[in-house]
């Protein structure tokens, strides 16, 4: 059975509808973080942005679709590090990639909670797992790419399938990473362990 992939009705053409929406969006980000994903409501989101309902809904149709694109939201802000640190390569070799990627990548968790927020609340129902899984492939794309120089001896396919285990491990342990008493610099260590062991003998 095909499960439904999550998008808004419809994505804001003009400058006035773009506001809407970003504000629709930053607002669901802090309610989210504030109340968990069971207590959130479009309801209350539209209330705390001071807009019609009817308003949400023209771009929402639920809060599953919401918080899926508060996820695509997040990917997005992890490929445009992927690409800054992409343009030093071949430069890197991939052990120093790995490593300044995910330092980087690891302050955006750190600096921004609401991340581990939206990653829980796609894990709630299979449409929105299935969505947040289309977008951990696409982001995945842009890891293979990265890696395809630093790691020429290895089958396309093959790259393909270790960048979306590096996406999918690296989501885990950096939700892991700030939760109640956990020590995030040591967490982002030992997935730095992780992540060049796995390279390692991935490539052996």
């Amino acid at each position: 059975m095909t499960v439904e992939i999550l998008e808004p009705r419809k994505r804001p053409t003009q400058e006035r509808s773009q506001k809407k929406f970003d504000l629709l969006l930053a607002v669901s980000r802090e309610l989210l973080l504030e109340v968990g994903f069971e207590s959130f409501t479009c309801e209350e989101v539209a209330h705390r942005a001071e807009l019609p309902i009817g308003t949400l809904y023209q771009f929402f149709a639920n809060k599953y679709v919401i918080v899926c694109e508060l996820d695509r939201q997040d990917a997005v802000a992890v490929r445009s590090e992927l690409a800054t640190f992409a343009a030093q390569i071949p430069s890197l070799d991939w052990l120093r990639f790995l490593d300044k990627v995910l330092d980087h990548i690891a302050a955006l968790w750190a600096a921004d909670p609401s991340r581990r927020a939206v990653w829980h609340a796609v894990q709630s129902t299979p449409a929105t797992r299935a969505t947040a899984a289309v977008t951990e492939r696409d982001l995945a794309a842009a890891v293979a790419g990265a890696l395809a120089p630093l790691t020429p001896g290895t089958p396309r396919e093959r790259r393909r399938i270790m960048a979306e285990v590096i996406v999918h491990v690296a989501y885990s342990m950096l939700n892991f990473s700030i939760r109640d008493g956990q020590e995030h610099a040591e967490a982002v260590i030992e997935l730095k362990r992780l992540l060049a062991a796995y390279l390692l003998a991935a490539e052996s």
